[in-house]
């Protein structure tokens, strides 16, 4: 009973952290504590209330609004083991397909038209996320059955736009796929999730037409519009060969999967089978058995980005698994680090998580965790730790730190910021040793170290002349480049462009505002109104932004292109356009006049565009609903 307390607890508050888009530790060692605790309540015959055994999932716990599932949406039992998969089918036909790695949302569509889409939540109750769901990449804007369906299914963010996303953030980046997928999903500001291309793959049908075999229910979902992620009839015979040819496919997906889901393909069997109160005994989900390799771990690499966040990277004697050799893996925060009490020599085993990303699954030897750096690994200025919701993360107390200045540097020259060409990484780390750089304000003084540049290595009279027209170009601004290149944290280029909207492009006074005026700004939370207001209260930042500003000039070009009858206004943009290339594009025209775009129609929504003004879409009744003059562009372009 000690131990299953100690297990229940050890879980529950792994899962916590997980549905809030945290780790405390790898899958491989949850699955493994979970099966431990299977088998302690099979042998005692005792299941407490509070197991996760029992639990579906967490409790939701944002801002979005609550709604309560029409039909419970479990999750599945599992099996490494092919021989399970062939006996739970026995003499029955199968569908063998992807298990993505996602975030589950069931799509609702009434007459037609998409109603509401809600995330699975804790398999009772989900959070409405319709807003977000409208900008799913594939999903059918209308379908031809006018009945209620409701679709279940996984949204996905590839690996290819994990990559871009990741690439372009400020502060600590995702880890993977799903948890970005959950972090667009769960956004409340709807232009972020338009802004990521989030995909949709439906499997099931909840509600809607019946049918007799979930083979014909798929290919009903196929003629609608749904995608769907590639499925194999089975049976008990050829089972195992389709396992097989999914498992080869798995390095060609860009998409994360944890694994297969088989399900009976008859309908009617299946609702006869029921559910437990966590499984539908109609369906079972198939994990790859990991590829581990034992190794030994040689130490811990501490690396400092530009907010200061000190990461862990266990390096340890190569290994090969699933066909390449691994030597280095992120154990992303202090907490995980602490957990698997690494000590230098343990030996350890490593495999892929979803067969791709390298993770450590268990310390054998478990010496103990040799403790983290007190001072940072590049400035060694003394380090503090952050515990938010039980998950630690190391920081670097000193904001002049190089590596903190070089990433720094390089945000603000990159494309969204100042967008100098010509300043790579590697360039403003050496001119930072050279002492060139302390700061980006410094990168308007380069033009005084002419001789010492043109010397070094790489560089030379051509080379020099372009930096300093790339410099010279830059020295004119829009205020949300400017505002994005300064690496506010939480503070992304659209985040900046409505920050200069609400306060009429006036960058004293947003750099005076106080977070109860930063937070009224539609999508803008408490965190994003204290990291703004505590970066223009810190001297130092204060000092950087003011010496940069006496090299550059902030273009007014947005307020004097403001149209009176766009400014202020709010406007929702909807089908097919002929006039602008795309919706970003006409996005950016309102911007740019002090429009507003949201993306769905409220009351505060001034104008809908719509080039069938007469469709029987959603957005068109709601407007009619509420009086919202809908126009099309020319109307719009007439303004």
């Amino acid at each position: 009973m000690t131990r299953m307390n100690e297990l229940i607890e050890i879980l529950n508050k792994a899962t916590a952290a997980y549905e809030n888009n945290a780790e405390i530790m790898s899958d491989f060692e949850y699955d493994r504590l979970y099966d431990e605790l299977l088998t302690l309540e099979a042998g005692s015959g005792v299941v407490l209330e509070n197991s996760p055994t029992q639990k579906v999932g967490y409790q939701v716990i944002s801002n979005l609004k609550k709604v309560r599932h029409d039909t419970p949406l479990l999750s599945l039992d599992k099996t490494k083991e092919i021989a399970k998969l062939e006996s739970f089918l026995t003499d029955h036909d199968g569908i063998l397909s992807w298990k993505l790695d996602g975030l589950t949302i069931v799509l609702k569509y009434e007459n037609g038209m998409l109603a509401q889409a809600l995330t699975r939540g804790n398999g009772q109750i989900g959070e409405d996320v319709t807003h977000n769901a409208k900008f799913f990449r594939n999903i059918p804007r209308e379908i031809d059955f006018k009945g209620n369906l409701a679709v279940r299914g996984e949204a996905v963010i590839s690996f290819t736009e994990f990559e871009r996303i990741n690439n372009a953030m400020e502060g600590e980046k995702y880890k993977n796929p799903r948890n970005l997928c959950a972090g667009t999903i769960r956004q409340l500001n709807s232009r972020i999730s338009a802004s990521r291309k989030v995909d949709y793959f439906a499997f099931a049908i909840l509600d809607g037409p019946n049918f007799i075999n979930k083979n014909e229910s798929l290919k009903f979902l196929e003629i609608q519009g749904f995608a769907m992620a590639d499925y194999d009839l089975v049976n008990t015979q050829n089972v195992a060969d389709a396992v097989k040819r999914f498992k080869q496919s798995v390095d060609k997906m860009d998409y994360a999967t944890d694994g297969l889901v088989l399900t009976y393909d008859d309908v009617g069997y299946s609702v006869s089978l029921g559910s437990t109160s966590k499984f539908p005994r109609d369906s079972l989900a198939f994990k790859w058995a990991d590829q581990l390799a034992k190794t030994h771990l040689l130490g811990i690499d501490w690396n400092t980005s530009r907010t200061g966040l000190i990461n862990p990277i266990a390096i340890f004697e190569p290994v090969d698994i699933e066909g390449s050799t691994v030597q280095r893996a992120s154990l992303h925060n202090l907490s995980i680090a602490e957990s698997l009490e690494l000590g230098i020599g343990d030996e350890i085993s490593v495999y892929k998580a979803n067969m791709i990303i390298p993770q450590i699954a268990e310390n054998f030897t478990k010496s103990g965790f040799g403790g983290h750096p007190i001072t940072c690994p590049v400035c060694t200025h003394p380090t503090h730790i952050q515990d938010e919701k039980g998950v630690k993360t190391l920081h670097c107390s000193n904001v002049a730190c190089t590596a903190r200045v070089a990433r720094s540097i390089v945000h603000y020259v990159g494309r969204d910021g100042a967008n100098i060409e010509g300043l790579s990484e590697k360039t403003i780390e050496k001119f930072i040793q050279l002492g060139f750089l302390v700061n980006f304000s410094d990168i308007y003084k380069l033009e005084g170290f002419e001789e010492q540049i043109k010397g070094l290595e790489g560089f030379g009279e051509r080379s020099f002349t372009n930096l300093v027209a790339a410099i010279e170009k830059s020295k004119t601004m829009e205020l949300a480049n400017f505002i994005y290149a300064l690496g506010i944290d939480n503070v992304g280029l659209s985040s900046a462009k409505a920050l200069c909207l609400h306060f009429n492009h006036d960058f004293a006074v947003i750099r005076n505002a106080m977070p109860e005026d930063i937070v009224e700004i539609d999508g803008f939370g408490s965190i994003m109104a204290d990291s703004i207001h505590n970066y223009f209260s810190n001297p130092q930042n204060a000092q950087i932004v003011d010496n940069t500003l006496n090299h550059i000039t902030i273009s007014v070009a947005a307020r004097q292109s403001h149209n009176p009858a766009i400014a202020g206004k709010t406007f929702v943009i909807t089908g097919d356009l002929e006039h602008f290339a795309n919706r970003k594009a006409l996005t950016d025209h309102i911007e740019g006049l002090g429009g507003k775009v949201a993306g769905s129609v409220s009351k505060k929504t001034d104008y809908l565009i719509n080039n069938d003004t007469q469709s029987s879409s959603s957005k068109n009744k709601k407007a009619q609903d509420l009086g919202v003059p809908i126009i099309n562009e020319q109307d719009f372009l007439n303004l």
